[in-house]
């Protein structure tokens, strides 16, 4: 008897060492997949943030090249959008 139950406490001493060893498995596995994904967000940031400043040149680099231009379509972006805004108020009232 006493040597069954020897026998049994070795068991799960390995039984404990093993599911020790995988929850460090697990930990590790989070802890990259969580890394990854840091790094993932900040290529986006970064790449998102390079895209707005490309496009912000080309904008004034447009702008500079056609002033006349620019100046009407913001002006007829402006009629556009005070247009919307008056149609949505008069249709609340």
């Amino acid at each position: 008897m006493a040597r069954d139950l020897a026998h049994d406490l070795l068991e799960k001493q390995a039984t404990v060492e093993e599911i020790l060893h995988e929850v460090s498995r697990f930990k590790t596995m989070v802890k990259d997949a969580v890394e990854d994904g840091v790094e993932s967000a900040l290529r986006a940031v970064k790449n998102g943030r390079d895209a707005a400043e490309d496009a912000l040149h080309d904008a004034r680099y447009a702008i500079k090249k056609n002033p006349l231009q620019a100046a009407g379509i913001l002006f007829a972006a402006g009629v556009a959008i005070g247009g919307i805004i008056t149609l949505v108020s008069m249709r609340r009232d």
